[in-house]
């Protein structure tokens, strides 16, 4: 969250960059809220239910790039799914759109489910667009053998 001094107007990508040539990617903010004023409580602290949710769609609008293949579709709506937005495209960085380390797992197994491809979870991290992941879809398509229930004769 940010306020701006009187008369400032904020460019919130070249905030972003600038917060980004000084901190390690993962401590960026995904998102940057522009307001008036800080919302304060009777006592003077910072109300924190007060504040407005971050608009992680914003950027979405403006670099959309729709999926080139079936695969890149299929993910592409996982993306969407486990992000809940309405759509997402190719180019759109996980990270960026409010995903975090627990959707990250969530959208492995998606991918898994949709694409019958074991992708590591450390390729979202590598690789956040899904763009950057189709490099995985290309792969000969297999998966962990799925788990059966087994009857066992003896006593364990």
């Amino acid at each position: 969250y940010v306020v701006p001094a009187e008369g400032v107007v904020v460019d919130t990508s070249a905030l972003r960059a600038g917060v980004g040539a000084v901190l390690p990617e993962y401590m960026v903010p995904s998102a940057i809220v522009v307001l008036d004023g800080l919302p304060l409580t009777v006592n003077g602290k910072l109300d924190r239910r007060a504040l407005p949710a971050p608009d992680h769609t914003a950027a979405l609008e403006v670099s959309y790039r729709a999926p080139r293949t079936s695969d890149e579709r299929l993910v592409c709506e996982a993306f969407a799914e486990v992000l809940g937005l309405e759509r997402v495209g190719i180019d759109d960085n996980f990270f960026e759109l409010g995903g975090h380390s627990l959707l990250a797992t969530r959208l492995v197994s998606r991918i898994r489910s949709a694409l019958q491809v074991e992708l590591p979870l450390r390729a979202i991290f590598e690789s956040p667009t899904v763009a950057g992941l189709s490099s995985h879809f290309n792969r000969p398509k297999r998966t962990r053998p799925a788990l059966r229930r087994r009857s066992r004769q003896e006593e364990i």
